[in-house]
């Protein structure tokens, strides 16, 4: 038997149901801990808090979030809920049975190494990250997570359960890429919010406003540089430098993350394709699989029920 095959053995013999809602199975790894959580029956209003940021992912079924400025949020396969420390959501089960549990993970990173990572990426990235926990400690951050990084929570999840002689090592690799994730992703969403009320501030916050109000648009990379009053190279430079990525990745991420939410309002796939600028419906909805992992119908089909 293999490690991955052994791994999934050793996972499905723990996470035998002790109790019925939120039983949990929990791995201690390097500066972090991985919990499993099963519910097999419909529940509502339980208590989820830690002392650490607490990263939650959703393998199956859906949930209903109350935190202390949001209520009845819903918490679905593919996306993100990430709790800063002490700070406590209340959580439905609405759909939770015995032959079909509501299934999420969660992985509590201590504090320590979030700092380290981002005193790393301090050092790549001309703005600098706060020194401090980058999750506003009164906020929860809820976001659309990629196929990318579905895809690391899953090797994650393996190495934290496998018997191996490199696992701790592993562990640590996988929890230092998604805090690189997560970090990267809530930078970009600052900046973005940034751009939206302060486009003149620079020539990159001038460039994002401008992406995000022509999505549909095609780029014209020396009419951004321009823009930004720098010359083309400079431009690509200082633009990978704040967001991680290039212009067009970036308007790729914005296109997808604004036609997941079109999706989930009931808009019809064809119109969201159209509508971000897609001339054919086909490419939109591979590309969008490439994304998420997920079809554009899935998503649109995937209600709370």
């Amino acid at each position: 038997m293999n490690g991955s095959n052994s791994a999934k053995v050793n996972l499905a013999a723990k996470r035998t149901p002790v109790q019925l809602v939120e039983n949990r199975v929990c791995f201690a790894g390097p500066h972090s801990e991985l919990s499993i959580y099963d519910t097999y029956e419909q529940a509502y209003k339980v208590s989820l808090k830690a002392d650490t940021l607490l990263y939650c992912g959703m393998i199956t079924g859906a949930k209903v979030m109350h935190t202390q400025d949001h209520n009845s949020v819903p918490f679905l396969p593919h996306e993100s809920f990430i709790l800063a420390p002490n700070e406590e959501v209340l959580i439905d089960f609405p759909e939770a049975q015995l032959n079909k549990p509501t299934t999420c993970l969660t992985i509590a990173i201590e504090q320590e190494k979030i700092a380290q990572i981002c005193d790393r990426m301090n050092d790549i990235m001309q703005q600098s990250l706060p020194q401090h926990l980058p999750i506003d400690p009164n906020h929860h951050l809820h976001t659309i997570h990629t196929q990318a990084t579905q895809q690391v929570l899953d090797r994650l999840a393996s190495n934290f359960v496998r018997d191996d002689p490199d696992r701790d090592l592993l562990v640590d690799f996988g929890v230092s890429e998604l805090i690189t994730r997560i970090l990267r992703h809530h930078g970009r969403e600052t900046l973005l919010q940034f751009a939206q009320s302060s486009p003149d501030a620079n020539g990159i916050t001038q460039v994002i406003y401008w992406i995000e109000q022509h999505l549909a648009q095609p780029l014209d990379t020396l009419k951004l540089a321009k823009m930004a009053c720098m010359s083309r190279s400079r431009f690509y430079q200082s633009f990978k430098q704040q967001l991680g990525c290039t212009p067009l990745e970036y308007q790729h991420q914005r296109r997808m993350s604004r036609a997941y939410q079109l999706l989930q309002k009931n808009h019809s796939v064809t119109q969201v394709s159209y509508d971000l600028g897609y001339q054919s419906l086909s490419h939109f909805s591979r590309r969008f699989h490439q994304h998420f992992g997920l079809s554009p119908r899935q998503v649109a089909q995937a209600k709370l029920n």
